[in-house]
């Protein structure tokens, strides 16, 4: 349900990684969440205690099964998954060197850049938590993370906050992760607060929490794209609500710029909300100028 809610934030492809007493299993696909997790395909991964889950939106790598997730990866400690949000800018750099060292990888993007870099901290470091902080101190760029190793799940954020990530609590008490605060509207669940630019927040048992802001108290930078264009309007990001900063950028724009018009129109669909606040500022009429027809395909 949750995927359902963040469909908008990627197309490409799904996936749907379970902690099952520590043993994770995985089901990832090209494809909506519709087409991908069918009924059998549900009843056919395991019910667990953790699970993680993943809607992408290609920006490194080619549009592939093989680049959907999460990502589940097995080593001598045990396993881990691991699902990203955002670009690393030296990815090359560190694949290169990686593979150097004789890694070998299936994938094109650059999220499995992240996960070799965790796993090969956890092969020496006493805690997933721990390896974790040692490869943010390697890997540039935006990345907002769940990782799910077989006792922990874990939320990671960037030291600059490229991207959004936010901390909620459900009615029986357990923590949920998600990019948008949509997605915890979906399952019932109480916003608490955002993960902290450079944060890494654990859950174990899944109920205690518990953060490492070592890579905390720098530059922050959020993407002010995710108000123009990425995030759903009935979202809070940042504090600050999706739709009524739409309508404010609309607002702005007519008092920046202001022009004589007819009529005033939205292009689908993030820009109904801009275009909204642009003709209340203007007292032009907004008007209906394009449809979508969401049933061809």
């Amino acid at each position: 349900h949750a995927l359902y809610a963040l469909q908008h934030r990627g197309q490409e492809s799904c996936g749907i990684a379970v902690n099952d007493d520590g043993v994770i299993t995985g089901h990832a696909d090209t494809g909506l969440v519709s087409e991908v997790f069918t009924e059998d395909v549900l009843r056919k991964l395991p019910r667990g205690s953790m699970a993680i889950a993943h809607c992408r939106y290609g920006t490194t790598g080619c549009q592939s099964r093989e680049n959907a997730q999460p990502l589940v990866i097995r080593h001598i400690k045990g396993g881990m998954a691991l699902a990203h949000n955002g670009n690393l800018t030296n990815a090359a750099e560190l694949r290169e060197s990686f593979e150097l060292d004789g890694a070998i990888f299936r994938t094109t993007s650059d999220s499995e850049v992240i996960a070799y870099a965790i796993t090969r901290e956890r092969i020496g470091a006493g805690s997933i938590e721990e390896a974790v902080s040692r490869a943010m101190g390697k890997v540039k760029g935006a990345y907002s993370l769940a990782v799910m190793s077989p006792r922990k799940l874990i939320a990671v954020r960037d030291p600059h906050g490229f991207r959004p990530l936010c901390i909620g609590r459900t009615e029986d008490g357990s923590i949920v992760f998600a990019s948008e605060t949509c997605a915890l509207n979906t399952l019932s669940a109480t916003y608490l607060r955002d993960v902290e630019p450079g944060e890494i927040v654990i859950s174990e048992a899944g109920k205690e929490l518990r953060s490492i802001k070592t890579h905390c108290g720098g530059p922050e930078s959020f993407c002010v794209f995710e108000f123009v264009y990425f995030a759903r309007p009935d979202s809070v990001i940042e504090g600050a609500s999706v739709h009524g900063a739409r309508l404010r950028a609309g607002e702005l724009l007519w008092k920046e710029h202001p022009v004589e018009a007819d009529v005033v129109i939205g292009v689908p669909d993030s820009g109904l909300d801009a275009a909204l606040g642009f003709s209340k500022a203007s007292g032009i009429p907004y008007g209906v100028g394009f449809i979508k027809n969401r049933y061809i395909g």
